[in-house]
């Protein structure tokens, strides 16, 4: 039980960086910019499942973390 742990944990956190690392680059954090008058900006198609994808890998792999340190 504890191996198979293991083998997942290394398999989600390869899926993992590979979802983030293929996400859109052009994406801008800078505040100055995202000011008045832009309204919401929501994904669409192949950008979402993206995101969402990530987000479920990312719950997964901190659960799979956390039966791994109460397992041992």
């Amino acid at each position: 039980m504890l191996e198979a742990l293991k083998i997942l944990e290394v398999i989600i956190a390869i899926l993992l960086i590979f979802m983030i690392l293929i996400q859109s680059k052009n994406v801008s954090l800078n505040l100055a910019t995202m000011g008045g008058g832009m309204g919401t900006v929501s994904k669409r198609g192949a950008e979402k499942v993206l995101h969402n994808s990530t987000v479920v890998l990312g719950v997964l792999f901190i659960v799979n973390s956390l039966a791994l340190f109460v397992l041992q």
